[in-house]
C-alpha cells in the first residue's frame, strides 16, 4: 500500500482519527407515522429508500445541541479534553443561524476557550471536506487536536407537505478528533470535487441574499430544501464512483483490501449502484439509513462511530469513505484506522 502523501508530509507528520463520537434525537419517526401526515406508505418509502424511520430534533434543540453531544462523546474517546482542543470545525447546511457561525457556540458548549472556530458549507460532502481541512492543520504541525463536527437538523428546511423529500431525511450529529499518531499512517488520501453548473438540482433558494426572508418568500415555500431527485441520483453515483476509484488508484490498492466502505447515507439505491460499480461485497458496505434517513453533512460521520463502536473496524483496518451532496459536491477518503 503507497502513502500518497509520503512526500508532501513535513517530518513524516500525519494524521489520525483518534476519536469518533455521534448523537441522535431521541425522537423517532417512523415511516407509519409519516402515513399519518402525506399520503404516503411504509412500502412506498422502504422500496424506493430504504429508510425506515429517521430521527428528529426537539423545538429547543439545535444543530449546535447535536454537534456539542456528538463532539463531547469523540472528546471521551481520544482521551482529550475541552483545553486540548486547537481548532473546530462544523460542516453543516442548517446552523443554528446565519451568524455567529455554529462552531462558536459549539466551542461555547463544550468549555473550550478562545480557540478558532468555524463552519464550512459543502452539504452532504460536508464531513469529508472538514476532515481534509483539519488534516491539513494537523499535517503542518499549525494544530495539534482538531475537532471535525457534521451536524445537522434538517427537519427544520424539510416541507412536510412534499412527499418526494420530507420521507428523506432525519437530524444528527458526529463528530472526529484528529490528532498526529505515529504509529499510524491515518487519513491517507482525499479527493473532493464540485460541479456549480448543477447547483439547482439540491438548493434552498430562500434566506440569503440573493433571495432575503420575506412574508412571500415564507408563503411561496422558498425557505424547504427542493431536489430533482432523479438527476441527484445518476450524478451522485457517477460522482461517488469517480472519487473513490480516484482515491483506491493514489493508494495503488483495489476494493478487496478495503475493510469497510462508508457511503453517504442517502438512497439505498444508491449506496447498492455504488457498491457494485466498485466491486465491493455487502459484507464490505456499512449501511445505517434505515435507521437514521439522510443527515447530510452527519450521515458519514454518524455511520464512521457506529460502524467503529460496533467492532466492524479495527486498529491498522483500511476504511473507504464516500460522500455527495448539493453544490453539487462530492467527496471521498482512505483512511487507515
Amino acid at each position: 500500500m503507497k502513502n500518497p502523501r509520503a512526500k508532501h508530509n513535513f517530518l513524516g507528520r500525519t494524521c489520525s482519527i483518534t476519536g469518533v463520537g455521534s448523537y441522535v434525537p431521541d425522537r423517532i419517526l417512523t415511516n407509519a407515522d409519516l402515513e399519518k401526515m402525506i399520503e404516503t406508505s411504509d412500502e412506498w418509502i422502504t422500496t424506493r429508500t430504504g429508510i425506515k424511520e429517521r430521527r428528529i430534533a426537539a423545538a429547543d434543540e439545535f444543530t449546535s445541541d447535536l454537534a456539542a453531544k456528538a463532539a463531547q462523546r469523540a472528546i471521551a474517546m481520544a482521551g482529550v479534553t475541552a483545553e486540548q482542543i486547537d481548532l473546530i470545525i462544523v460542516a453543516s447546511i442548517t446552523p443554528d443561524m446565519p451568524f455567529p457561525n455554529t462552531a462558536c457556540l459549539v466551542q461555547q458548549k463544550i468549555g473550550a476557550r478562545r480557540i478558532p472556530s468555524f463552519d464550512i458549507e459543502a452539504a452532504c460532502s460536508g464531513f469529508i471536506y472538514a476532515l481534509e481541512i483539519g488534516h491539513q492543520f494537523i499535517m503542518s504541525r499549525t494544530y495539534e487536536t482538531v475537532l471535525v463536527i457534521g451536524a445537522e437538523k434538517l427537519s427544520s428546511i424539510t416541507n412536510w407537505k412534499d412527499r418526494n423529500t420530507c420521507v428523506l431525511f432525519g437530524d444528527g450529529a458526529g463528530a472526529a478528533i484528529l490528532q498526529n499518531r505515529p504509529s499510524s499512517h491515518g487519513l491517507l488520501t482525499t479527493a473532493l470535487g464540485a460541479d456549480g453548473g448543477k447547483a439547482e438540482l439540491l438548493s434552498m433558494p430562500g434566506g440569503g441574499s440573493r433571495c432575503p426572508a420575506t412574508a412571500q418568500t415564507v408563503t411561496d415555500g422558498l425557505h424547504f430544501l427542493r431536489m430533482d431527485g432523479k438527476e441527484t441520483f445518476k450524478n451522485a453515483v457517477q460522482a461517488m464512483c469517480s472519487a473513490a476509484t480516484e482515491v483506491l488508484e493514489r493508494c495503488e490498492i483495489d476494493i478487496t483490501k478495503i475493510k469497510c466502505v462508508i457511503p453517504h447515507q442517502a438512497n439505498r439505491r444508491i449506496i447498492d449502484a455504488v457498491g457494485e460499480r466498485l466491486g465491493a461485497t455487502p459484507e464490505q458496505l456499512f449501511v445505517n439509513l434505515h435507521k437514521y434517513g439522510n443527515t447530510s453533512a452527519a450521515s458519514v460521520a454518524i455511520a464512521l462511530d457506529e460502524a467503529v463502536h460496533s467492532g466492524k473496524i479495527q486498529r491498522g483496518d483500511l476504511i473507504l469513505i464516500i460522500a455527495f451532496g448539493a453544490g453539487l459536491t462530492w467527496g471521498a477518503a482512505v483512511i487507515e484506522w
